[in-house]
């Protein structure tokens, strides 16, 4: 009888072997850059206690009402795997009283998220993220700095055709301001808004400008702009900010319509975006947040992070065709037990050294050894047999060009690491 294969969970996915090597080099980039800023790493539970999140994100959002996976446990308590990496990084930063430390303090982090929502092209129940969070500094530089940070990794990756959005959303002296400006603008028109965008209305009206609907993007044709509203502080923040960009080099446009679809964002924000994503067309985004700290029973704290979304990144570089596949340095084809211990002794060698050898099998046959370093698409090929043992010599080749050559058998290390 058949068994029946199983499969991944609708909107999972495997990561395999053939793309593992493209996240290794995105992570490591994020790391040595991360690094040269002076952020350190920061790894926090995938599960949490679910106020962690309502709490953050605010009970009326999409996440929250429609995504997260939240289940009791045997506990009888609430529990939410993490849609998101702040959230996390912000409660460690409270419970554990990390404001002793020297500010002001950078994280970074790298993982899954987990968000029930319709699987498409980008956008997956289980995806993953890299994120930076800085604590304690209220003035526009760190801002710059981070947006300077993302910008760069982005660059290093070889991200291309993405575009950079920055935008003021004020604070909690100006919001209320432009919180009436908008009921008063959408009062007229709440009845043609979407269901979920007639619940915002009243609870944050903000939010309209964030939703997806075109019914809700038409209505919101001419609607106030934040710009209008900021108050002297916020005003100045932004503007300081744009200098320190353009300082630093970043090329940026501002997008007044912009706004985050979490509640805690204050002052910047900013969005990363791609024209070869299609709908899902944001790679990474993030923002100012001076009053989170405080919801989770810290002292008051600004802070300002951003996260990156990786399966898009990887889509970005995979249509790119800047990809390569990883090849062994050096395949060993053998012929005979005392080659096969010979090639067992070189190939350890190299593997010390930090090289990818593959060993050829020696009851299989030259053709057939050689035919498999081609798959590998192995940089380097040699053959050991009884002769080459006697000799002391070997021939070498080159798959990608067919240089070849002689060398000492004891030499082979040495010209695998220099050619």
């Amino acid at each position: 009888m058949s068994r029946e294969k199983q499969k991944t969970l609708k909107g999972m996915q495997d990561i395999l072997p053939a793309d593992i090597t493209l996240w290794q080099k995105i992570e490591a980039a994020a790391r040595s850059i991360f690094h040269s800023y002076g952020f350190q790493e920061i790894r926090t539970p995938i599960l949490e206690a679910t106020g962690v999140f309502t709490r953050s994100i605010g009970e009326n959002t999409d996440i929250v009402e429609k995504e997260m996976y939240t289940f009791t446990d045997k506990g009888d308590r609430s529990v939410s795997m993490r849609p998101e990496g702040t959230a996390s990084v912000v409660r460690s930063y409270a419970e554990h009283s990390l404001q002793g430390l020297p500010s002001p303090l950078k994280l970074f982090y790298m993982g899954p998220m987990f968000r029930y929502e319709r699987p498409q092209s980008g956008r997956l129940r289980q995806f993953h993220q890299i994120g930076v969070e800085a604590f304690g500094d209220t003035g526009p530089r760190i801002d710059a700095e981070v947006i300077a940070m993302l910008s760069r990794l982005l660059n290093e990756i070889g991200l291309e055709e993405i575009s950079f959005q920055l935008n003021s959303i004020g604070c909690p002296d100006c919001r209320p301001g432009y919180r009436d400006a908008l009921l008063s603008f959408f009062g007229t028109r709440k009845d043609e808004l979407c269901e979920d965008c007639r619940r915002r209305y009243d609870s944050n009206p903000l939010r309209i400008l964030d939703c997806k609907s075109k019914t809700c993007i038409e209505l919101r044709r001419g609607a106030p702009m934040i710009s209008d509203h900021l108050c002297g502080s916020c005003m100045g923040h932004f503007r300081e900010l744009r200098s320190m960009l353009d300082i630093l080099g970043v090329r940026y446009g501002i997008n007044h319509e912009m706004v985050r679809g979490l509640d805690y964002y204050t002052k910047t924000i900013f969005e990363v975006t791609s024209t070869n994503l299609g709908a899902q067309n944001a790679v990474a985004a993030g923002g100012r947040y001076d009053r989170l700290v405080e919801e989770f029973g810290g002292p008051q704290t600004p802070a300002i992070g951003f996260a990156i979304g990786m399966e898009r990144i990887i889509e970005l570089l995979k249509k790119s065709g800047t990809c390569s596949t990883p090849s062994p340095r050096l395949f060993i084809a053998v012929m005979g037990r005392s080659a096969e211990m010979s090639g067992l002794r070189i190939a350890e060698e190299l593997r010390k050294k930090g090289q990818w050898v593959e060993l050829g099998d020696a009851s299989a046959s030259i053709k057939s050894q050689m035919r498999k370093a081609d798959r590998l698409s192995s940089e380097y090929v040699i053959v050991i047999g009884d002769e080459e043992i006697s000799s002391g010599d070997v021939r070498w080749k080159r798959l990608s060009d067919s240089a070849q050559g002689n060398i000492r058998i004891d030499k082979i290390a040495g010209i695998i690491e220099t050619q």
